[in-house]
């Protein structure tokens, strides 16, 4: 289980690394009930935004709700077994959203099939991990290169976020500071170059489920100041979170 992380603790040491903002991603082994992240959203001690996980039998009444609350994004978990939306509710749960300025956000292993589907899709996405490409080859693997594509023709960002997930939990546990995270750093490296700050997002993944032992948020701090050593592009990945979820 992760350790316990009080709201006013998780806030100040956002406020100590000097986050200003910060967005809280409903796990999905968490399941449909947003609660708590509403509720730290509610506190206004912090400039929060959510994004909820939810049924397919969520009612445009709770939707409106989570939307007050100040969800503005559902994220779709097809990469792992846990139950919840498939890839074939996204086109319908979209038109839904649509009216709210919501996002769909999908963890998935992106392949070149997924361009088509999510660019037909008419609201804004959010692709988790780096959309987790064949740790083999990463950078010329197909799906990689169609995720690319579909960044560059505006349908979709993409979040720098769970180098440590790109080869499973057995590859970090070999090797947890070798080859990994170089592999992770030179996808990186390949999106700045391909798709620009403006089409990309970070995500501590904190609290690492599944990694819980491994990692604290100085670990991925670290290495996404390596993906990104300028700091002036740093701050346009920032602003490129708060157009997308601040307005």
């Amino acid at each position: 289980m992760p350790p316990l992380c009080p709201l006013p603790d998780y806030i100040k040491m956002l406020r100590t690394i000097g986050c200003e903002r910060a967005v809280l991603v409903q796990a999905s082994v968490n399941g449909t009930d947003n609660s708590m992240i509403a509720e730290a959203i509610k506190s206004g001690s912090f400039p929060l935004r959510g994004v909820a996980v939810v049924s397919e039998e969520v009612t445009d009444r709770q939707l409106e709700d989570l939307h007050a609350a100040g969800f503005r994004g559902i994220r779709i978990n097809v990469a792992s077994g846990t139950p919840g939306l498939k890839l074939e509710h996204a086109p319908r749960l979209a038109q839904r959203i649509k009216p709210l300025g919501w996002h769909l956000q999908f963890y998935m292993n992106f392949h070149p099939e997924h361009e088509t589907l999510l660019g037909e899709l008419p609201v804004n996405i959010v692709i988790d991990h780096f959309g987790h490409p064949d740790p083999s080859d990463p950078l010329n693997c197909p799906g990689f290169q169609a995720m690319i594509a579909a960044a560059e023709t505006g349908c979709c960002w993409i979040k720098l976020s769970g180098g440590f997930r790109l080869a499973g939990p057995a590859a970090w546990q070999d090797d947890p500071d070798g080859d990994l995270e170089e592999t992770a750093k030179q996808v990186a490296e390949a999106l700045l170059a391909r798709v620009g700050t403006d089409r990309l997002l970070w995500g501590s993944d904190a609290p690492f489920v599944g990694y819980e032992k491994r990692l604290a948020y100085p670990d991925v701090l670290r290495t996404y100041r390596a993906w990104v050593p300028d700091a002036p592009r740093r701050a346009e990945i920032d602003r490129t979170a708060l157009k997308l979820f601040f307005g």
